[in-house]
């Protein structure tokens, strides 16, 4: 395969992964991964991104004490979260999540499930890794837009290596929970998590696909 070809594999196979074995990833096989995320672009080079990396004894004792904390405190993020979806990302979103219930088994109107399904988000999906993304306050949306290119390239080599991932922004809306527990400085904002594993095949919310908007309702060419 040419390197297109394989780059192109990679970004149709990868998907947001919401169920993993009880299986650590080796630290130097996540070492590696890192080091390949570590080549995407960024303003100036400046790099902005921070990764708090956790071993799977940690990312237990993270669960736990993040699945209380979820279940008491209030919504508090750095970064403001979006004020409303309309039109067309509204209908994708509401779509992807009516996909994640039926896959899991929430009847539609079932609030109380669907909120539980919700929670698993705290849980980190029973991932057996964690990786912490913080980026610098002063940089603002750019330092936020130079890190979410890591993140997609942190994905990426997860799915070349054969484990799963899921980019998680809810995690975000306990800022001072991370920031007392790990000690983060006042100057970076807590921007996202990505939680790893090695993915379950047999997990049901693993077993369905997002869609992906064609050419021509994202391109105008001029």
């Amino acid at each position: 395969m040419t390197q297109a070809e394989v780059l192109s594999s990679i970004l149709a196979s990868r998907h947001s992964c919401r169920g993993f074995l009880d299986k650590a990833v080796p630290q130097e096989v996540l070492s590696e991964v890192l080091a390949d995320a570590q080549n995407v672009p960024s303003w100036c080079n400046s790099q902005p991104w921070q990764v708090l990396a956790f071993g799977s004894q940690e990312t237990r004792a993270l669960t736990a004490a993040l699945y209380e904390h979820s279940g008491v405190a209030g919504h508090e993020s750095d970064i403001p979260f979006p004020m409303k979806y309309e039109g067309a990302y509204q209908t994708r979103r509401r779509k992807c999540g009516w996909q994640l219930y039926e896959a899991v088994g929430v009847p539609k109107g079932d609030r109380a499930a669907s909120a539980q399904q919700m929670r698993e988000n705290f849980r980190l999906f029973g991932a057996s890794n964690f990786l912490l993304i913080t980026t610098p306050k002063a940089l603002g949306s750019y330092g936020a837009l130079d890190c979410g290119a890591f993140v997609t390239a942190v994905l990426l080599g997860l799915q070349a290596r054969g484990l799963g991932g899921i980019a998680m922004a809810s995690i975000a809306g306990y800022a001072p929970f991370w920031r007392a527990r790990y000690d983060i400085a006042e100057d970076r904002d807590i921007l996202c998590g990505i939680a790893l594993g090695y993915p379950d095949p047999d997990h049901p919310a693993n077993g369905f696909r997002t869609g992906r908007a064609s050419e021509k309702e994202v391109v105008t060419w001029v």
